[in-house]
């Protein structure tokens, strides 16, 4: 994907006003980058893409701090950098004081929760078709997909049955549907 100066000012400032397409080029756009810095730490694909995730979602909360004299790309790397951090730092505090903490959830406003009009033409799609190409994405891509279109649960909703925070949710669900198009678009 090429991302030109204008372009990445236009929609950092975007999603700054809260723009849902702006956070989903950003998204697409520095997805790579951060995932194969991560990939390249823990060496484990569940765990990078889990990482990925936090840190999007964590940008995106922030993104309203984020200092333009800065690289964007640096500024993502270091929040998962963060992310990754306080990952490790959590799970050597469980084994040593062998107690589980439950993570602390915060309802962060990414998107409107009401289906967009890709959610509409999603759920519209040849029906058989579109569950054996759900069926070639990982397990929790597919259970966010059936949580939103086929159990059309509201973003909180499927928050609390997965027990993640809502800007995880939201960030896993932009990151399946654009590996969902990409499987369809294959066909």
């Amino acid at each position: 994907m090429e991302i030109t100066p204008e372009k990445l000012k236009k929609s950092i400032r975007d999603a700054k006003s809260g723009d849902q397409i702006a956070f989903s080029y950003l998204l697409n756009a520095f997805w790579n980058d951060v995932y194969g810095f991560q990939l390249k730490r823990v060496q484990n694909e569940n765990e990078a893409e889990d990482i990925t995730i936090r840190a999007f979602s964590k940008a995106f909360d922030k993104i309203d701090t984020f200092n333009e004299n800065y690289e964007f790309k640096t500024w993502l790397i270091t929040i998962s950098k963060n992310v990754h951090i306080d990952l490790v730092r959590k799970q050597k505090t469980r084994l040593l004081h062998k107690a589980t903490r439950e993570e602390e959830d915060a309802v962060y406003s990414v998107a409107d929760s009401s289906p967009t009009v890709e959610d509409k033409l999603i759920t519209e799609q040849n029906l058989a078709k579109l569950l054996q190409c759900i069926k070639k994405l990982k397990p929790h891509y597919q259970e966010v997909i059936n949580l939103r279109y086929f159990q059309e649960l509201t973003y909180e909703e499927i928050a609390q049955t997965l027990n993640e925070p809502l800007n995880n949710v939201k960030v896993k669900l932009l990151r399946a549907k654009r590996l969902l198009s990409e499987i369809i678009s294959k066909q």
